[in-house]
């Protein structure tokens, strides 16, 4: 997929929490209701030229307003999608 191709999110924030350490927030549409959400809270860490995901929350809210926290990403996954 390239860059031009990819959704982009509903909200993003971001802080910087000290000199290597980045906490993100994100809320996504939702792939099969567009009504749903995806809020992801990450924090990223750089390290030289390479950006690393240390921690990462994700929750879906439905269009009903009920939420629920995604299972954990693989590896290969976080590091893919950066």
């Amino acid at each position: 997929m390239d860059l031009s191709s990819r959704s982009q999110p509903k909200a993003r924030f971001s802080t910087r929490l000290d000199e290597q350490n980045f906490l993100n927030l994100a809320v996504w549409e939702g792939k099969t209701d567009p009504t749903a959400e995806v809020i992801v809270v990450q924090l990223r860490r750089r390290t030289g030229d390479e950006w690393e995901t240390v921690g990462r929350l994700a929750v879906y809210r439905s269009s009903d307003g009920e939420y629920s926290k995604l299972p954990e990403r693989r590896r290969e996954e976080t590091a893919q999608t950066g």
